[in-house]
């Protein structure tokens, strides 16, 4: 059956990209409503969290409407998955969720104080039939046919700091809350300047990131895994794919993906119907 939270709850924090203090209030939503999110600084301006929706995926995954725009929608929607909550409203006062701790356990601590209520509604899911694949320059990502969900990445950075890493996961969600979760955001210090000229990161601080300056780690402290950059892109991928409007039932390949590859993906997945099975 499909759920939702049983009862509001709001969390208060500055925005990773705009710098800004916002208000976020999670509510229940009606059975089969998805997740919404609404701007109340916008009149109430509604955006659903859809793949189809997004309109940027620089430095993030946003969605967007004609009347409103909600940025950074990832890790919220990673803690969403993770808590496997289908059905759910999101109301902000401002043009991102808060960053909180740069992490999805930040939001999922929030869901738990929400608690879970089932909604009488089944489920459904998203079986993947034949494996797609999308790629751009040195990246690249694909959708498997497989019994369960599960994301497989590969990432590498030119710094000692990273590397090359590669972390298979089987998604559940206990899985998830221990392993993916709690892994933050990571940045570089030599793109603070572009950051400032595209009006991006004003909210990054030591205590949200991970900040990486050639080959040091400035905040060593905040690491909660030797790995945790490669698990912060899987907790990206995750979120990216709960675009989809509801459970995918197959493997992520990713190697240098992004945002943008994986928004690619799901436009490819639903391009062509023999691509997927909608399970009731």
């Amino acid at each position: 059956m499909r759920h939702t939270i049983a009862r509001e709850v709001a969390a208060e924090g500055i925005t990773l990209h705009s710098g800004t203090q916002v208000r976020m209030m999670l509510a229940p939503a009606n059975p089969g409503a998805g997740v919404v999110f609404r701007r109340t600084d916008l009149d109430g301006a509604e955006v659903p969290a859809r793949y189809d929706c997004v309109v940027e995926t620089n430095l993030g995954t946003m969605l967007g409407t004609a009347q409103a725009r909600v940025g950074v929608v990832e890790h919220l929607m990673a803690a969403v998955a993770g808590a496997e909550i289908d059905d759910l409203l999101v109301i902000l006062d401002g043009p991102e969720p808060p960053i909180l701790d740069g992490d999805a356990l930040s939001y999922l601590e929030l869901l738990d104080k929400a608690g879970v209520k089932e909604q009488p509604v089944p489920r459904g899911a998203i079986k993947v039939l034949q494996r797609v694949e999308v790629a751009h320059k040195d990246g690249r990502a694909a959708l498997v046919p497989a019994a369960e969900p599960a994301f497989d990445i590969e990432i590498e950075f030119p710094t000692a700091v990273v590397g090359r890493q590669r972390l298979a996961f089987a998604f559940s969600a206990q899985g998830f809350r221990r392993e993916i979760a709690p892994a933050r955001t990571f940045g570089f210090l030599s793109e603070l300047e572009m950051l400032k000229q595209i009006d991006r990161g004003h909210g990054a601080s030591l205590e949200n990131t991970l900040a990486i300056d050639g080959d040091r780690l400035i905040n060593p402290a905040l690491m909660r895994f030797p790995d945790e950059f490669v698990r912060h892109k899987i907790l990206d991928a995750i979120g990216d794919m709960a675009l989809a409007g509801a459970p995918l039932i197959a493997r992520f390949e990713g190697v240098r993906s992004g945002h943008a590859l994986n928004n690619a993906l799901l436009r490819a997945l639903f391009a062509q119907p023999a691509n997927y099975h909608l399970k009731p």
